[in-house]
């Protein structure tokens, strides 16, 4: 933005210049001018110098230019240009990082030592106690670091790289410094180019109002993952829509129709199936049915239903009644046949390597046992020829022989010694 001199009904323009025409340099001029009025490039946030030139860290030959703290007791790294700011944005972040860690002692130190090389005498913990208004007690410092980048130019890679930083949740502003001369004197233009100082509040707000939405929806997800027993054969550790699915399946290998299904699930009897005519592999499907989102279904050659002549896609979108739709399922089977059970994945509490096999008990009771790797649909036949080779007896005390459960704890108890 260009400077104009107006005298009555004239406007001059007051040249721009760089820095480095003017024979300014970074540290011995523009810093130490910033630092004496820290102000000009924080407008709006009030903002105290910790340190100068920090760099307290092991390992790592790397300097803040300016460490500062503000009201709200954010640490804020303020990084300084003389022309060019490019990837000063990537500089700042690291910088972030390594001070995120700060303790109120270590501040206190940094302020410290800054005092001393200013030539300033004062109790650098009182300074800052008075800064932030606390009196006595312990104090935290926020874990939240604010950058500052301070240039006389910002290229557009940089300013789109900030922009996408603060929607993430960063709170990094470009502030620009224009240097002019008139006469013997040089003025700076200071403005804060992101984010505008009027949509600043705006900004802030949406920022706000995205990361509470985004920790709502994270807190809202249920990942509950579920084992199914069917009969001898258990799968584990399934995602609701899977476990939706493997119940959904077995009820059609029952006799059940996909639409006597639906109707059961009133709320997904449209969306439930896609249904095409003919018995057809995955490609076919998706073809037959491209005016539909399948997207939404499990569609792999493995997961169609082949009922009558027609082919079936079931949909894996449930939301927050997954359980109550597989419990109408479950209602819809016929008496007899094998017995469908299913409980939340529980964490391992037991587990012994037999052979090629894993055989594990989950706290909830569950018995998996895995081959090279696999997980085998049905534990009980293996279990059974591994009890064998042990010389474990298969029978309870009665006389009956044991399920999974039962002969999978035995099993687990002599392969550890017991």
């Amino acid at each position: 933005m260009a400077l104009y001199e107006m005298t009555k009904d004239r406007l001059t323009p007051i040249s721009q210049q760089t820095f480095t025409a003017l024979g300014l340099l970074e540290r011995s001029d523009i810093q130490k001018a910033v630092r004496g009025h820290i102000a000009a490039i924080t407008p709006g946030v009030r903002t105290m110098v910790l340190a100068e030139e920090f760099g307290d860290w092991v390992g790592v030959n790397r300097r803040i230019d300016l460490l500062c703290l503000d009201e709200d007791a954010r640490l804020v790294v303020v990084e300084l240009k003389r022309d060019d700011g490019a990837q000063m944005e990537l500089q700042a972040l690291r910088y972030a990082a390594m001070v995120s860690t700060m303790r109120f002692d270590q501040a206190v130190e940094a302020h410290r030592k800054y005092l001393r090389s200013i030539g300033v005498e004062g109790d650098p913990e009182q300074l800052i106690r008075e800064f932030l208004e606390v009196d006595e007690g312990p104090v935290a410092l926020s874990e939240t670091v604010r950058i500052v980048l301070a240039s006389a130019d910002f290229k557009a890679d940089l300013t789109t790289a900030v922009l996408w930083l603060n929607k993430q949740g960063l709170d990094i502003r470009c502030v620009q410094m224009q240097p002019h001369k008139v006469d013997d004197r040089v003025l700076l233009d200071i403005q804060q180019v992101i984010p505008l100082p009027e949509a600043q509040q705006y900004q802030v707000a949406v920022r706000e109002k995205s990361m509470e939405q985004a920790a709502v929806q994270a807190h809202s997800r249920d990942f509950t993952r579920y084992d199914l027993t069917i009969g001898e054969s258990i799968q584990t550790s399934l995602p609701k829509r899977r476990l939706a699915y493997e119940v959904v399946a077995e009820a059609i290998r029952r006799g059940l129709t996909p639409e006597t299904i639906s109707a059961a699930v009133p709320w997904k009897e449209g969306t439930m199936f896609v249904r095409v005519g003919g018995v057809l592999g995955q490609e076919a499907f998706e073809a037959a049915a491209a005016d539909k989102n399948l997207s939404r279904y499990f569609t792999a050659d493995g997961d169609l239903f082949h009922v009558g002549q027609d082919t079936y896609a079931f949909t894996s979108q449930w939301g927050t009644r997954t359980l109550e739709a597989i419990s109408r399922v479950l209602g819809l089977l016929p008496p007899g046949g094998a017995s469908i059970e299913f409980q939340p994945t529980t964490k391992v509490v037991d587990e012994s390597a037999f052979e090629d096999l894993v055989i594990r008990r989950r706290e909830s009771g569950t018995i998996e046992v895995e081959r090279a790797g696999v997980l085998l649909p049905k534990s009980l036949p293996v279990l059974r020829e591994v009890a064998k080779k042990l010389g474990v007896s298969i029978l309870n005390g009665r006389g009956n022989d044991f399920n999974t459960r039962q002969l999978g704890a035995e099993v687990l108890r002599a392969l550890a010694g017991g």
